[in-house]
């Protein structure tokens, strides 16, 4: 291995183009620490800097044969470098914006869940007191809150008197009430 340390860079590029292992290990050697300084300094995580690095140097290998390096070798591997580093940089924001994007819609999601939860409850509540009022006075309220007729109107319909309507809601809304808030602990 020693021979190969006194290889210029383009003399290593010839001989790793031969698939020389040991021309590799001299610039595995020769700028791994270089490289990976680089690439802590971009990053500022060792752990992610040495993954890089060691990627620059496995497409080194694996591409040993068709490599075609128009500068210096130690241009190549430091634009590749950073090249990389820029690649992940880019797929980790876009990762982070994609998680952020998913988690806003999550908890839409989960409020809009929320809402269609209590308004069931709610629909749920109301028939509730709906079933309690008795026939007549059932149909007296849905005329007047679901149809919204005017309490002459309903007396007009039904055949009954001004006053009997107005009585018939006013209980019907005292019940339907009690039933509302005996539900009314889920909505706080």
């Amino acid at each position: 291995m020693s021979a190969y340390s006194t290889y210029s860079d383009q003399e290593l590029v010839a001989a790793i183009k031969d698939r020389d292992q040991l021309a590799f290990a001299q610039v595995y050697d020769r700028y791994l620490p270089l490289l990976l300084r680089h690439a802590v300094d971009m990053l500022r995580d060792e752990e992610q800097a040495r993954d890089v690095v060691q990627d620059i140097f496995q497409m080194l290998w694996e591409k040993a044969g068709e490599l075609e390096i128009h500068t210096s070798l130690s241009s190549f591997l430091y634009a590749s470098t950073r090249f990389r580093i820029l690649k992940q940089i880019r797929h980790s924001k876009v990762a982070e914006a994609y998680a952020a994007t998913l988690q806003q819609e999550m908890e839409s999601g989960i409020a809009s869940t929320d809402e269609q939860l209590e308004e069931k409850e709610l629909r749920k509540k109301i028939e509730e007191g709906l079933s309690r009022l008795p026939a007549k006075m059932r149909e007296v309220f849905e005329l007047s809150r679901m149809q919204e007729l005017s309490h002459k109107e309903i007396a007009k319909q039904l055949n009954l008197s001004d006053h009997t309507v107005k009585r018939q809601v006013s209980n019907a809304l005292k019940i339907m009430r009690e039933s509302l808030n005996k539900g009314l602990s889920f909505f706080i």
